[in-house]
């Protein structure tokens, strides 16, 4: 379980039919979006149709992944009222459609009973996880490759069963 974990860009350039992520933390620390943020407190973040301003590698990733026909997904778990974060999150998210990502939302109140990780994740084609590793404030750890038959299924079934309830992006408000 414990190996060397390759950049996303590359985990995502093997993929060859899925690639889907759930999120479940109200805030994360992450350096690339600091002045996201802060544009986005001034009421100036970047209209997501002048892509010169904000399309990054990882948008690139994504695209490419989509045009080879790889299904990208992603579902955040948020609390309710959301925190400054996730409502920077939703703001941002059109970036995500426009790279050809389907996102979904779901309150945390209505994830009684499904059984979730206990880390963020990608699954890669159902087989490959990338564990995300967090300290309490959002920082970033480490990641860790974990390629365990038996976790790898009980990962992508934790996913279908948030996506199943999640909302899409179109479709939901922030509160």
């Amino acid at each position: 379980m414990s190996q060397p974990v390759p950049p996303f860009a590359e985990l995502l350039a093997q993929c060859t039919t899925s690639a889907v992520h759930l999120e479940a933390r109200d805030a994360y620390v992450v350096d690339e979006e600091d002045q996201d943020l802060k544009a986005w407190r001034a009421g100036e973040l970047a209209d997501v149709t002048d892509r010169t301003a904000w399309w990054a590698p990882f948008h690139d990733a994504v695209a490419d992944a989509v045009a080879r026909g790889v299904a990208v997904q992603r579902t955040r778990v948020i609390s309710t009222p959301a925190t400054e974060y996730i409502r920077f999150e939703h703001a941002c998210t059109p970036r995500n459609l426009a790279a050809g990502e389907e996102v979904r939302w779901l309150p945390r109140e209505q994830a009684l009973g499904l059984l979730l990780p206990a880390h963020d994740f990608w699954l890669f084609d159902g087989r490959l996880i990338r564990w995300h590793h967090f300290a309490g404030d959002g920082t970033h750890l480490h990641d860790e490759l974990d390629n365990r038959p038996g976790i790898a299924e009980q990962t992508a079934a934790a996913f279908r069963a948030v996506w199943e309830r999640a909302v899409p992006h179109q479709e939901f408000t922030i509160t």
